[in-house]
């Protein structure tokens, strides 16, 4: 819940925390990226430590080390401060993320996995829509660092509890030594990729520093794959994508992230910014997505054991790719009760595939590499998130781009220099209205809805390609099965 709520909460403390540190934009974004970037480098490496040191201490530090790192950021009173224990609390939550599935898949029997994955997915689904819901209040009643202070009680209870119910599984032939130089070549090939993916949309994606980022990603992972087939105990065997399944249960990870979490970016913007919500009240339009991922959760997990993954996983991206068709459709005037249906169609379609993506990949995989198939599950999370952002962003940017000039010059607007334009664009692209300082009564009345409209058709387009990623997810999803080694879950692993 700590790691899953940190990702979107703090979204929501961002502008306080701008202006009672004194920040500037850029260092804002990077309370952000700095925790996503670390998360995302590190999962894969944290997974296999929890192979080879056993997930239940993994865990445990884990939830120490993100409590602590909350704290800090809680008292700390520069925003160096801030970036840096965001980063170590990345860090920390890339221990969390694989340990925690690693546990779930040592503990629970194959009959009960799918519906133990479902309560865990219904947790991470709520914590990410819920964050900013708490957020705003906690923003809006008590202070920015109360964001952070509030994951240290949950720590301490997460650290008891750990301490008096968690057992140590471990695989009898789980790694007994470390693949460092494939540790350096992925966490150097993952982190030139999600570096690009951030900072493409301020450099331009036809940009040389983008695409030397890019291509040193491709390198990256290019000689991780080599030299994996070279070395005795590889960081993750390759053998493990001979399995169709896992593979496809990978790359829906991705798409789902892609669709949800690059969609979602622009819907907070329109709600907020488009209606004129309050944060919190963003967070309360946002419940019905909230509600059916914590509801369809675990009734997936009761699916997917009777069924298998296959249909619940295409029905669920179907409903998925229709909900993001119908967001496509709203525009200045909707009504929240038509919102709530698309919203709530949304949480219903993802229920499933996050229940039983995970499932797929880490059911597919040895038991004793299981940390190593959560963490590829998060990375895959994690970099769909990074790619959906990013992608829609730029889809968005060059809609705005596109109109913004047409619609200004047809409600008779006074004409813009370039520099005003692009300064305008940048703008209109989060929802906001370019009204500048002395502006006339009458023409301040009509920039606001030419903003808003221009950007509604940025986001409708958006959310559009955000649908067709979700429609090639059905025919991914077909190419699923029951992971083949979840008859060893609970019964293979020895209790240390």
């Amino acid at each position: 819940m700590m790691v899953a709520l940190d990702g979107t909460i703090v979204a929501i403390a961002n502008p306080a925390i701008q202006k009672d540190l004194g920040a500037s934009f850029a260092d804002v974004q990077w309370i952000t990226n700095g925790y996503f970037l670390a998360l995302a480098v590190t999962l894969i490496t944290a997974g296999k430590l929890g192979d080879r040191f056993g997930h239940r201490q993994t865990f445990l530090i884990g939830v120490v080390g993100f409590a602590a790192a909350s704290g800090a950021i809680g008292l700390s009173d520069s925003i160096a401060l801030v970036v840096t224990f965001r980063v170590f609390q990345g860090l920390f939550g890339a221990l969390l993320m694989p340990a925690a599935l690693g546990l779930l898949r040592a503990t629970f029997p194959a009959e009960k996995l799918n519906m133990a994955i479902g309560i865990w997915g219904m947790v991470i689904g709520a914590s990410t829509a819920g964050g900013p819901i708490l957020g705003g209040l906690l923003v809006q009643h008590v202070s920015w660092q109360s964001v952070f202070f509030i994951n240290v009680p949950v720590g301490v209870a997460a650290l008891v509890l750990g301490l008096l119910i968690l057992t140590d599984h471990r695989a009898e032939n789980a790694p007994r030594s470390f693949d460092i130089p494939g540790i350096a070549l992925l966490s150097g090939a993952m982190f030139c990729l999600v570096w690009a993916l951030i900072k493409a949309p301020a450099w331009g994606w036809g940009a040389g520093l983008t695409w030397t980022f890019l291509g040193a990603s491709v390198l990256g992972f290019a000689l991780f794959a080599l030299w994996e087939t070279r070395v005795a105990e590889p960081l993750i065997p390759l053998g493990l994508f001979r399995s169709v399944p896992l593979s496809a249960g990978v790359v829906l990870m991705v798409l789902m992230a892609i669709a949800f979490l690059g969609g979602l970016f622009f819907v907070t913007f329109y709600l907020q910014n488009v209606h004129g919500m309050s944060p919190v009240d963003a967070g309360l339009h946002l419940l019905p997505l909230t509600g059916m991922m914590i509801v369809g959760s675990p009734l997936a997990g009761a699916l997917i054991t009777k069924t298998g993954p296959r249909i619940p996983l295409a029905g669920g991206m179907a409903l998925t790719a229709l909900s993001m068709y119908g967001m496509s459709t709203l525009d200045t005037g909707t009504s929240g009760a038509v919102m709530s249906l698309w919203f709530a169609g949304l949480g219903l379609g993802l229920a499933p595939v996050m229940v039983g993506a995970t499932e797929v990949i880490v059911g597919n995989a040895p038991m004793e590499l299981s940390g190593v198939a959560g963490g590829l599950q998060q990375a895959a999370m994690q970099i769909g998130g990074s790619l959906g952002t990013a992608v829609l962003g730029a889809v968005m940017a060059s809609k705005v781009d596109g109109d913004l000039a047409g619609n200004w010059a047809a409600a008779k607007l006074p004409p813009l220099t370039p520099a005003q334009l692009d300064q305008a664009s940048q703008a209109v692209q989060v929802g906001a209205a370019p009204v500048a300082k002395g502006t006339p009564p009458e023409l301040a009345a009509k920039i606001p809805t030419v903003a808003h409209d221009t950007f509604v058709s940025g986001m409708s387009l958006a959310c559009l390609v955000a649908a067709v990623v979700a429609v090639v997810a059905v025919f991914v999803a077909l190419l699923t099965k029951r992971g083949e080694n979840t008859g060893a879950a609970g019964a293979g692993a020895g209790h240390i």
